[in-house]
């Protein structure tokens, strides 16, 4: 269980050290609510498979 990750944040235009804000156990997977320090941007992850932060 990290409590941090490295993450391009759009908001900042630069890699970010994200903190991990929450996680809970849902049924596909842990989902985990990441934050940028610096601004109000954030995204989700679970179990690895689905990434919010991922642009198409």
């Amino acid at each position: 269980m990290s409590l941090e990750r490295e993450h391009e944040c759009p908001t900042c235009g630069e890699t970010k050290t994200f903190y991990r804000a929450a996680s809970t156990e849902l049924h596909l997977g842990e989902k985990v609510k990441w934050h940028c320090p610096d601004c109000d941007y954030g995204f989700v992850t679970i179990d690895g498979a689905v990434d919010t932060g991922v642009t198409a």
